[in-house]
Order: structure tokens, then sequence, then C-alpha cells
């Protein structure tokens, strides 16, 4: 029957959750507690140049930086092992194996880098390490180009090649099929790895087909506990571990990998968690990134569709390396659906021209400040328009949407309910079964300054600016606080998505009105930061 090894790798690929400030304690802890759990493999974690030597963290300027944690603490038959992500650390950081507690190094790196990573991986394995070899995003290879880096890994005779899915994009046939190519061409005695991540939630079933597979060949599944790791997280070790115990006659003490959860990485996960998520599905089901996927739900403007339709557009060759640059271009685009919208211009115009316009925007005020902003409404008839939401205690005459994403969440409210309003959108949402009354172009309502590219209100100021529209009452247009559940009224916090740091808005909307001052007269009915001190103290509240 063939070996079938766990590697545990919680201190490197976990460290990726907390910057692998494990703690000193902790990363002793968790050595010696794998070690009397039986854990075949250890990774201890990074070595890397560019950081400086922290006792706390498991990342590692050298090897020699490493040997401190291994002060009175046994190995027993544990395999020891530190990764280097290729280009991060000089030969010269790494000593003779036979002066150094690592047995073995493991060196990534990308496709595009192979030949002088592998060329590194030679040279380490000179100094007397076992060397593992792990190409990252194993799915970005076409069968050539595996068959030509296994014919370059043969004549290395490294001890170890790894199936890494970096962005946990594998099901089980393209798992199984990577693996038969390994199989069948690398010579006797290498193992095959595999590393998982659970954008699909596989990581666990992928790994147990690997294990039952009828191979004569040693295998190594990558787990960590708890399944602490970067992104959607690894294969739990603890789940692993009892199914070869329960199934190959191994002995891993349970035990032991429980208490480390509960004692060292329950703690992490209470800090700051990892694990499947929306966005990491996303990512991998559009075999992309997930920095893609994290920059376009992090606009808050973009319904999950919408995402999707976006990373559609993104080239195979570009998907698996993230730009910033690329992602910003193809959302501007997305939102930039043009539409001739004179016509929209002419109908809402004629509509607002002749009456005092109301905007409502969802800030606290409009809870605290009901009974006057009523009263307001009562007294003067205007025509009342909110922004990005429907609120029980006001019936608008229009609502408008700038943001697809509350156009989604309020659908139901917009169509389904007592509302009468007319609806305004801006060109970036698209129509479903129900029809949008106006609809003006995205891009050109927007801001230069990309803080508030697409803040609803300073759009609909715009629009209404276009109409030459010239005074505009406004409540519920507030500013923004540190602590973002008081910056909207009760009914409206079910429907937030977000807690970034809205405060750092401020200034910039502030600057937006000033540039404003000369083109529109805006009252405020309600307090506000943009206004300071209020425009028209007659219609504040006394």
């Amino acid at each position: 029957m063939r070996t079938i090894e766990i590697l545990d790798c919680t201190l490197r690929d976990g460290g990726f959750v907390n910057d692998w400030n494990f703690g000193a304690g902790s990363i002793a802890n968790i050595i010696g507690r794998l070690v009397k759990a039986g854990i075949d493999i250890i990774e201890v974690g990074f070595i890397d140049a560019r950081r400086s030597y922290d006792i706390n963290r498991s990342i590692f300027p050298d090897t020699d930086s490493i040997k401190p944690i291994f002060n009175n603490l046994e190995t027993d038959n544990a395999l020891i092992l530190g990764m280097i992500d290729f280009g991060t650390c000089p030969i010269e950081a790494i000593t003779e194996q036979q002066d150094s507690v690592l047995d073995g190094i493991r060196v990534i790196f990308k496709k595009q880098h192979s030949r002088e990573a592998l060329e590194f991986c030679a040279a380490i394995k000179k100094k007397g390490y076992k060397i593992f070899v792990n190409p990252v995003s194993v799915t970005s290879y076409s069968d050539t180009e595996m068959l030509n880096l296994i014919a370059t890994i043969n004549a290395l005779a490294p001890d170890g090649v790894a199936i890494v899915d970096t962005y946990g994009l594998m099901h089980k046939q393209e798992l199984l099929h990577y693996y038969s190519l390994l199989d069948k061409n690398l010579i006797t005695g290498i193992k095959i790895g595999y590393h998982a991540h659970n954008n699909f939630q596989l990581a666990y079933a992928n790994s147990l087909e690997l294990v039952a597979l009828d191979s004569e060949r040693e295998l190594i599944i990558d787990t960590s506990l708890f399944g602490m790791g970067k992104s959607a997280g690894n294969t739990c070790t603890e789940l692993v571990a009892m199914h070869l115990n329960e199934n190959y006659g191994k002995c891993y003490d349970m035990y032991q990998l429980l208490e480390a959860i509960d004692v060292d990485i329950s703690k992490e996960y209470a800090r700051k968690q990892w694990g499947y998520t929306l966005n990491h599905f996303v990512a991998a089901s559009n075999d992309c990134h997930p920095d893609y996927v994290s920059a376009l739900i992090g606009k808050r403007t973009l319904s999950v569709k919408a995402v999707n339709e976006i990373l559609a557009r993104i080239e195979p060759p570009a998907k698996l390396t993230f730009s910033k640059a690329l992602i910003e271009n193809l959302y501007l685009e997305y939102q930039n659906k043009y539409i001739d919208d004179s016509g929209a211009y002419v109908a809402l115009a004629r509509q607002l021209i002749s009456r005092k316009i109301l905007i409502i925007a969802p800030g606290r005020s409009i809870e605290t400040d009901k009974t006057h902003i009523q009263d307001f409404i009562h007294e003067n008839e205007p025509a009342v328009i909110t922004i990005n939401f429907i609120d029980e205690n006001y019936k608008p005459d229009y609502v408008f949407m700038g943001n697809s994403k509350r156009y989604s969440q309020f659908y139901n409210k917009i169509y389904m309910g007592e509302c009468s309003a007319k609806v305004i959108c801006t060109s970036n949402i698209a129509e479903s079964n129900r029809k949008i009354d106006y609809i003006f172009n995205f891009n050109s309502l927007i801001s230069e300054d990309d803080v508030i590219r697409d803040n609803p209100v300073l759009m609909l100021l715009n629009l209404l600016t276009n109409m030459k529209i010239n005074t505009v009452f406004l409540a519920g247009f507030d500013g923004y606080t540190n602590d973002n559940m008081k910056n909207y009224p009760e009914e409206y916090i079910p429907f937030l998505y977000c807690n970034d740091q809205v405060i750092l808005r401020n200034e910039a909307i502030r600057k937006a009105i000033r540039s404003l001052d000369n083109k529109i007269s805006l009252k405020p009915l309600t307090s506000s930061f943009y206004f300071s001190p209020l425009v028209s103290s007659e219609y504040a509240p006394q």
C-alpha cells in the first residue's frame, strides 16, 4: 500500500490571515501539538528576506532565524519544512542543511518563472535539503506546458511536486486529470502533493478523491488546523486525520489537534474569520483572481449579476494576475451604458420645473426630525425624491437609484408595495420586468473625485442642475460619522452591506457641494456636515 502523509501548513498559509503574528508561545505550541499528534510533515512558515526577524511571527528572513523556535522542542519523526516564494529570498539566506533545523524547503513559483525557480530549487538541493516543487495556479497550465514542466522537474528529481490549486478552481475531474499527468510522467520516487483552497467547498472532498485512488505513488495532502489559510481557507487537518484514522489505519492523535485548535486557532478565527464566502465562490466560478471580485464588490454599487458580467470580460491570460488598472477600466466601461437621455430630461423637467423639490437622503435625521420634515411636506407640497431607498414614513413622488445593488434591494418596495413613485435611474442599472420611468447617462452625472465618484445625492444634484432647476431642499443629507450604524435611520440599517471608512468621504462631498454654489441653491431642512452654518436657518428644525 502506498504512503499517504499529512502536511500541515497552518503556520505558513494560515499566516495570510494574521500577518503570521501567531505569537511565540502559540507557534511553539502548534508545532508541539502537531508533533505529538503524529502529523507527518510540518511547515513552519515562510522564509522571506524582505521581512525582519520577529520572534512572534512565522515568517523569517533566513533559515537561521527559525532555530529559536525549536529550543526545547522535540520533533520526533516529523519532517520540518519551510517555504520560499521564488524571488523573495536569495540563496545566501539559506544555510547548509546540516546547520539548519529544517529538513526540507518547498518553493512556490508562477508559471513565467518556472525555469529560474527550478534552478533555484537545484541550488537548495545542493545544500542538502529535501526539495518540494510547488507550481502555483496549476489550472493555468495547458497539458503541453505541464508535460514540459514535468520533464524539467524529473531532471531535478525533487522529493515531491504539488498540485497547487491556488484559487480553489478545481472540481474532481480536473484534479484527477492533473494527478494523472503527474503520476504517469514523473519518475519513480517523486511524491505528489495536493494543496487545495475552499472556494467551492471542495478542498476536503477533493483530498479524499486522491486518497482513495488506486495508485502506487506516494501522496501528500496539504492541510491546516480548522482550515486556517488564505482566501477561502484550506483542507482541515483534523478532518483528513480523522478520515485516515478511520479508513486507512492511521493513528493521529485527534486530541492534540483539537487542543491546538481550541487554544491557538480559535482566537485567530475570532479576530478575523476565513473560509467559504460569496466573494470566493464568485472568483472561483469565473476562474479569476479573488482581488478582482473584492475590487468590484468594494464599489458598493454592483449587483452580483453585474459583477459576473464584468468578470466575464477579462481575457484568460489576465484572469489569474490581478491588475487594478484593468478592473477599474472594465468597471467604468460597464457603468457607461450610453443612452440618448434627451427625452428623459425634457419629460422629467416638465414635471419638476414648476414645483418645489425636496430630496430625502437616508441620514439619521429623517428619523430624529421626522415631524419637521413631514410638516414641511404638508405645508409646501414639494416633489419628494428619495435617494436609493423607500422609507415607510415618507411617500415619495420619485425614487432616484444610481446604484444597482440598492435597486435590487428595494425592488419589491418600489414595485410590489403601495409605493406609487416614479423611478429615476442611471444607465448602469438594467431594467428587469418592470419599467424604469426615467433613465439618465451614468457617466454624465458622476464626480471626478474617485472617493465620491458615484455618490447618489451628488449625481441627482448634477441631474437637476442640468435641468436648470435653481432651488432644492434637502433632508437626511447629514454627513458621516465613524459609527456607520449611527449614520442611518433604524429602518434602513437592515439594508446596509458595508462598514467601510465612509467618514473619509465627508470633505470630498463638502467640496463638491461648494462647487455647486453658483449653479443651484441648496436649502437643508436638517442639520448637515456639508452646510456649516446652515444655508437657510428658517427651514431648519428649531
